[in-house]
């Protein structure tokens, strides 16, 4: 009997549980909508929801998984670094790609704050709630785990995109994890998308 069941799992249910909820709230905003906005969904899905779990279900303070400023000057040196190496890169990118330029063009309506909503959830989600749940179990190496689920929800969007954020995530989850702060690659990210929309749309 021993054989057949085989020795006796030993997991961290808080890794589990934000690997279940992670990939759960994934698919259901793939599949599902909450409110009439995709940006207004996925400040739900990924901000309030996790916040949520952390609170309540977890009992811990959002801080330990990055909710705060944390090293505020290595994180404000990083973000104006990463704004003058990704500006030229996107905007000669974005003009010289026909696929990004279709995609991203329809988009621009509500700036900034709509790239705001949509972006401050998705990057607490990556680069706060999963890279420092899964840093106390797997170390360094959470830094991949994160990258992983967050290259493969750009599934759908223009190829040379979704090819660069298995490497894109890690350098965002880089900066999380030196900072001890999800906000500084969040505000990349928010240049980032907005940027590329405008340039898309002929605004820059």
């Amino acid at each position: 009997m021993k054989y057949l069941l085989g020795r006796k799992l030993n997991i961290d249910w808080k890794v589990a549980s934000v690997t279940i909820f992670s990939t759960l709230l994934l698919i259901f905003d793939h599949y599902y909508a909450i409110t009439a906005y995709k940006y207004l969904d996925r400040f739900l899905l990924y901000l309030v929801f996790p916040l949520l779990v952390i609170l309540f279900l977890y009992r811990e303070n959002p801080k330990e998984y990055g909710f705060s400023f944390g090293n505020w000057k290595l994180g404000l040196t990083y973000t104006v670094f990463g704004l003058l190496v990704m500006t030229p890169i996107l905007y000669y990118l974005v003009k010289g790609n026909t696929t990004m330029k279709s995609y991203y063009a329809v988009l621009e309506p509500g700036l900034p704050w709509t790239t705001f909503l949509d972006l401050v959830g998705w990057e607490f989600f990556f680069r706060g709630w999963i890279l420092f749940a899964y840093s106390r179990k797997f170390g360094d190496d959470a830094l991949w785990l994160q990258a992983a689920p967050f290259a493969l929800a750009h599934i759908n969007k223009p190829d040379v995109e979704t090819l660069s954020t298995i490497f894109g995530g890690f350098a965002f989850g880089w900066v999380a994890h030196q900072t001890k702060s999800f906000i500084w690659p969040f505000l990349i990210h928010w240049f980032i998308s907005t940027f590329v929309i405008l340039v898309a749309s002929g605004w820059a």
